[in-house]
């Protein structure tokens, strides 16, 4: 158990403080799940470049989707991590709960849950039915649709945080190669003006310098 719990460590992050009890309707135990965007925060902060890709399409009276996970976004489609495949329908007693959006956090969690990201619990991810769903496609539905998830909404970030966030980003100029922005503003201040209105090597940089440059402003003005 002390080497699964291992599996995907992040230092200063512990998944078991994110887990919720949940009642086994077969034993009537409780034991420990760790909810899918837990499993999706623990998975951006081992993988921060990585990718969670789904395919759904409609079945008999269902939605069944299959979920990959790829440690990054520049990575060929058949070179994920994991996969999995979940399928849901309309409850009646849920009638806000959209079959479609079920299913694809269904496969989500369990395609985390196979790259690693829950094993030490009882259950990670979504809940799962009774019964399974007819998953054959009619052929008045047979649809299938690639995208991306979208994660929830975080909330946006203070001025501090992303001043923290831009001075984060590497220097590309190669006389302070190894340290990022924020490192050059104390060193050299020109350089960080430079960087803001002539470097045309990156905009992700450009505009974190950009931001250090106007945030300084800003202070001076103020």
């Amino acid at each position: 158990m002390s080497a699964i719990e291992k599996i995907n460590q992040i230092e200063g992050f512990d998944p078991a403080q994110y887990a919720v009890d949940y009642t086994d309707l077969t034993t009537g135990e409780t034991r420990k799940r760790l909810p899918v965007m837990a499993q999706m925060a623990w998975f951006r902060l081992k993988y921060p470049e990585g990718r969670i890709a789904v395919q759904v399409s409609p079945g008999k009276e269902c939605f069944v989707a299959t979920a990959r996970v790829y440690p990054s976004y520049k990575d060929p489609a058949d070179c994920y991590l994991a996969e999995a495949t979940a399928s849901r329908s309309f409850l009646e007693e849920k009638p806000s709960v959209s079959p479609r959006e079920w299913a694809q956090t269904a496969a989500v969690g369990i395609a985390l849950r196979n790259a690693g990201f829950g094993l030490q619990f009882s259950m990670a991810g979504d809940e799962f039915p009774a019964n399974a769903q007819e998953e054959l496609p009619t052929e008045t539905t047979a649809e299938t649709e690639f995208y991306t998830v979208i994660e929830p909404a975080t909330p946006e970030p203070t001025p501090e945080e992303k001043l923290e966030q831009a001075m984060s980003v590497p220097c590309p100029i190669v006389k302070f190669k190894g340290k990022s922005l924020g490192d050059v503003l104390r060193l050299d201040p020109g350089a960080i003006k430079w960087i803001a209105e002539k470097f045309t090597g990156g905009e992700e940089i450009k505009a974190a310098a950009q931001y250090i440059r106007d945030y300084a402003l800003a202070q001076t003005t103020a």
